[in-house]
């Protein structure tokens, strides 16, 4: 069996952390790289693997390793091209993207290997598989909402899973979400519009993530709920993509949809 070598991009947060634990407890990866912040570097320490505050110097010491990353968009995008030019295969699951930053990630996609999903949970993403027959088969008479939960550090609103979810459902009925989307209701705002998806935010605690998508019909209501209990979860999927990205063709931006295909 061959070994998966993996770069973690922001080794001393809580993802990276996770990330790189579960790679040293599992034979068929091995931690080749670790990269923060210069201002972080000192959360470095401790790891016995290529380490170091510059992205290119550690990307070219690990040639093919696969880069797993959890950190900010703009971060992402950089780590994005950089890996694109040096060969390396990329594996994101940063949320918060804007419509123009994820057209710019499609671009660094079509020179490399690079894997994005908003939510690296393969529970979810096999959801997001099953939704649009869900509402294919209620029909129009069910009206859609969305409430997602997370803990009260998380800086995107609504999560960039909300927004997937909001996104397949609005698909199923043939709309576009960025037409039908509200993301807040207050004062006297009138009878709800048909075309309409509410996607409501909830910040508190450490939450790591609830998803709960809504049909409300006429005398009943269906909700479909994914929890996410532990970022081991995230972690684990990100893992599962870096060892299927590695060995697909270059020249394209990869989902989970693809993987799970």
């Amino acid at each position: 069996m061959s070994v998966c070598d993996v770069i973690v991009m922001g080794a001393g947060g809580r993802m990276g952390r996770t990330v790189a634990a579960l790679v040293a407890a599992d034979k068929a990866f091995r931690l080749a790289g670790a990269v923060e912040r210069p201002e972080s570097a000192n959360a470095l320490t401790g790891y016995e693997c290529v380490t170091g505050t510059d992205s290119e110097s550690v990307f070219t010491q690990c040639p093919d390793a696969v880069i797993i990353e959890f950190t900010t968009p703009e971060s992402s995008l950089r780590t994005a091209k950089l890996a694109a030019r040096l060969g390396n295969p990329a594996v994101i699951g940063t949320t918060g993207f804007r419509t123009a930053q994820t057209k710019e990630l499609e671009n660094a996609a079509q020179g490399g290997k690079i894997f994005w999903a908003p939510s690296m949970s393969v529970g979810l993403n096999a959801l997001l598989a099953v939704l649009p027959k869900l509402v294919e088969a209620l029909g129009p008479a069910y009206d859609l909402e969305i409430m997602e939960i997370h803990h009260n550090r998380k800086a995107d609103s609504p999560s960039g899973t909300a927004l997937k979810l909001g996104q397949v459902v609005a698909g199923a009925r043939g709309w576009n979400l960025d037409q039908v989307k509200n993301c807040g209701r207050e004062g006297i705002i009138g009878p709800r519009p048909r075309e309409e998806i509410g996607i409501a935010a909830v910040r508190g605690g450490d939450v790591v993530g609830d998803h709960t998508v809504y049909f409300l019909g006429p005398g009943e209501r269906v909700e479909v709920t994914h929890r996410v209990q532990s970022r081991e979860t995230f972690a684990q999927g990100a893992l599962r993509a870096a060892k299927w990205v590695k060995d697909q063709p270059g020249g394209r931006l990869y989902s989970m949809a693809d993987m799970l295909k």
